[in-house]
């Protein structure tokens, strides 16, 4: 009975650097990783642009709401579940079903029950989850720290996980980075990827735990092992870059393809560029575009210039102007201009210009 939130994603900023974001259940900080810098390699022939050094990432003060939604009280959004694994007890999937078929406070009530008549941990990590997020019953931080608590001190690794992320972020109660530490690491111990995670970038940061670079790769190794994309990124990063790991660009590669198989956006982009040029991979221009592709439909600004750049100038796929510009133009309000593209804008026909600038708006409008 294992409530599974959406995934945080991975940012970048107008330079390029990747912005990793802790994984949560409720609710969490943000720390930017510059040791995850974005690739900035361009096709053949392209000109790249300039790249800028990487930086550890920082923790900001815990905010009351995750970065990618400030308000202050905001409506929890309906979670991304996963099937439920077959319980040892049978009665316990009635808690879990009626939460995956949004019936919260069916949930809630069954939840109650068992955690009152049998002291269930997993049905009190349940209730501190309904409890954070307002499903069923009232949003009330208070109440959900203490019945993530009591299922912690029941050996539930969720629990340990998610009421550590609201020690983080200060809800219910003062943030505690230290019983946060030792909660995420409990957690992690037990084998729980996203609290392995987590816990790496506090070990990269390095405020509320010593920088240890080589510790965050084993944490991001353990999270990457169980499928998890976000470490898979940002393990591919330590290998490309040389972080705590012996620099390997094949190992990054094939990190970079095992998160872009998950839907990473960030990967997507790295390992078509990798693709694009034959770099810790065989050479395969037709991949690397349907991938630049997907990304930038995806709202990748990188993406969409890359591929303005490979259809305006036809290397690795048939030339296409006003597809081009148009991803030039949707990346530029983004805040990835391009120069040399605005260059080449300019000298299109009247007409092909207008064209290009008709479907940006197209395009932005229907976002």
């Amino acid at each position: 009975m294992r409530p599974v939130r959406e995934k945080s994603k991975p940012n970048r900023d107008s330079a390029g650097m990747k912005i990793l974001r802790p994984l949560s259940i409720v609710l969490c900080v943000t720390w930017t990783a510059g040791a995850a810098a974005q690739i900035s390699l361009t096709p053949s022939g392209i000109e790249p642009p300039a790249q800028k050094p990487s930086a550890m990432p920082k923790p900001k003060s815990p905010a009351p709401k995750k970065p990618a939604a400030a308000a202050a009280t905001p409506k929890p959004a309906t979670p991304t579940v996963t099937p439920a694994p077959v319980p040892d007890d049978p009665n316990l999937d009635l808690v879990y079903g009626a939460y995956q078929r949004g019936m919260y406070k069916t949930a809630f009530d069954l939840a109650t029950k068992r955690a009152q008549d049998s002291g269930d941990p997993k049905a009190m990590t349940m209730l501190g989850e309904l409890y954070s997020n307002g499903m069923g019953v009232k949003r009330d931080y208070a109440k959900a720290v203490e019945w993530y608590r009591r299922g912690a001190d029941g050996g539930d690794r969720e629990a340990m996980f998610a009421l550590a992320m609201l020690r983080l972020a200060g809800r219910g109660g003062p943030a505690n980075p230290e019983e946060a530490t030792r909660l995420l690491a409990s957690s992690a111990k037990l084998g729980n990827p996203k609290a392995a995670y987590n816990l790496a970038l506090l070990y990269l940061d390095g405020q509320t735990l010593p920088q240890d670079l080589k510790r965050a790769a084993e944490l991001f190794r353990l999270a990457a092992d169980a499928g998890n994309p976000e470490a898979q990124y940002a393990l591919a990063t330590f290998y490309k870059e040389g972080t705590g790991v012996p620099k390997d660009m094949e190992k990054s590669v094939r990190l970079l393809q095992a998160a872009a198989l998950s839907d990473n956006v960030d990967a997507e982009v790295e390992y078509a560029i990798a693709l694009f040029n034959g770099n810790g991979t065989p050479k395969n221009e037709s991949a690397a575009v349907a991938l630049l592709r997907k990304a930038a439909k995806q709202n990748s600004p990188i993406a969409q210039n890359r591929l303005a750049r490979v259809l305006t100038s036809g290397q690795g796929a048939p030339i296409d102007k006003i597809e081009g510009f148009k991803w030039h133009l949707v990346a530029k309000t983004a805040g990835k201009g391009d120069p040399m593209l605005d260059e080449a804008l300019a000298q299109l026909p009247p007409q092909d210009r207008a064209s290009a600038e008709a479907a940006a708006r197209k395009w932005l409008g229907a976002k």
